[in-house]
């Protein structure tokens, strides 16, 4: 299967650009830069007292890079609200290129052995671009996010972005920046730890590829936080099971 070649697509999103395609039959992909970005401060997500009594009450069950490829389809299955989706092939396999090179991650909700929401997004330094969430079950997609930002916050990321805003991002805590202030924050993000002559500015067309080192953010920080706390059924794999919702609410409730 045809896909992006990494070093492209991350460096692309080191200087502010994703890639969409029109549809999901399109068989390219254009490159988008807003001229307004969202983004969701990562002390700033809005935990209602129904979200935190749903988180932990673990109607899900919350797992992490536990089925990357699943959410990816999940998200780009029609719905009643979209009827099409950018998610195109070609997008589908660079992102799960990425995901296998440890530069994308997935949160999922599972219901009943079910999976019924969730979302993934890339990783680059202590940066994370939000790509697409979904919810097949009420409230699936809202406690995915939550999961997500106590991850990231457990890990020392400083950046969340979510592309475009929306009124379900914005009642969670999202805003909208100029796409100037948004570069400015992933510039100064991403220039943490970078050695000298890290190609920030590299171009799209593939030229020249970013040049590590970031300081990346630990994905698994979360995990190791929450091991001591989690009481697991006798035989019950956790690998990769997100730590007891009292711990996820705790430090959201900690942060908002």
């Amino acid at each position: 299967m045809e896909s992006i070649d990494p070093a492209l697509l991350l460096s692309a999103y080191a200087q502010g650009l994703f890639p969409m395609a029109d549809g999901a039959d399109d068989p390219s992909v254009h490159w988008v830069e807003p001229r307004l970005r969202a983004i969701l401060p990562l002390d700033g997500f809005h935990l209602s007292r129904s979200l935190r009594k749903t988180i932990v009450a673990e109607r899900f069950h919350v797992t992490a890079d536990r089925d990357f490829a699943g959410i990816m389809a999940l998200c780009a299955q029609p719905a009643p609200d979209r009827p099409t989706t950018w998610i195109n092939p070609l997008i589908a396999a660079s992102y799960q290129r990425l995901f296998r090179l440890g530069h994308a991650h997935s949160i999922e909700c599972w219901q009943d052995g079910a999976l019924v929401g969730g979302l993934y997004g890339v990783t680059l330094g202590r940066a994370f671009f939000g790509e697409s969430m979904v919810s097949r079950a009420r409230d699936a997609s809202k406690v995915a996010l939550a999961h997500l930002v106590a991850r990231l916050r457990a890990g020392g990321w400083r950046l969340l972005d979510c592309q475009f805003i929306t009124p379900h991002l914005a009642r969670l805590g999202a805003i909208e920046i100029p796409q100037s202030d948004y570069l400015a924050r992933l510039y100064s993000v991403l220039s943490e730890g970078a050695g000298e002559g890290a190609a920030l500015g590299a171009g799209a067309d593939g030229a020249a590829p970013v040049s590590p080192p970031f300081v990346a953010g630990d994905w698994g920080a979360l995990d190791a936080l929450g091991a001591d706390l989690a009481v697991s059924d006798a035989g019950a794999d956790r690998s990769t099971s997100s730590p007891p919702g009292y711990v996820i609410a705790q430090l959201l409730t900690n942060t908002s």
